[in-house]
């Protein structure tokens, strides 16, 4: 693009409404931009205005909010590693892995959570007796969502 083609360009721009013209030409390109100035209203301003009107006061009621109480500090929450599919036994008929007031140790099998096919054993963190079973058998689970209590 030469420079005679560039002023044209801009005088084009400086004598049109328009705020920014880029041409691509080849391997080289040209941006020209400008600052629009405010329009000659023509008609009718489309400007609106918001009116703030004060409101009256209202007395807003405080809501309790509610408060889950953390166990105690022995309690540890299993909670699922991935999303999926929470299954208590490792098949359909089978003994479940644990039970309520069962013992367990660090590394025993707790639960399944089914991922794309895949059958993710979740393992005992924690030594200690099964205090609460959060989840159903083939109920589908989120990640992070709590699923076993064992104090």
């Amino acid at each position: 693009m030469d420079i005679a083609s560039i002023e044209k360009l801009i005088a084009l721009v400086e004598a049109s409404d328009i705020g920014e013209l880029e041409i691509a030409e080849g391997a080289s390109s040209v941006r020209i931009s400008r600052a629009i100035s405010s329009p000659t209203a023509v008609g009718p301003s489309a400007v609106s205005v918001a009116v703030v009107q004060p409101q009256p006061d209202i007395p807003i009621q405080a809501t309790e909010a509610q408060v889950i109480a953390p166990g105690p500090a022995t309690e540890h929450i299993t909670v699922s590693p991935m999303v999926g599919t929470f299954y208590l036994s490792p098949g359909p008929g089978s003994a479940p892995f644990v039970a309520v007031g069962q013992q367990v140790n660090i590394g025993d099998t707790l639960c399944i959570v089914e991922a794309m096919k895949m059958m993710n054993q979740i393992s005992a963190e924690n030594s200690g007796i099964v205090k609460t079973i959060l989840a159903t058998d083939g109920q589908p689970v989120e990640f992070d969502q709590p699923l076993i209590v064992i104090e």
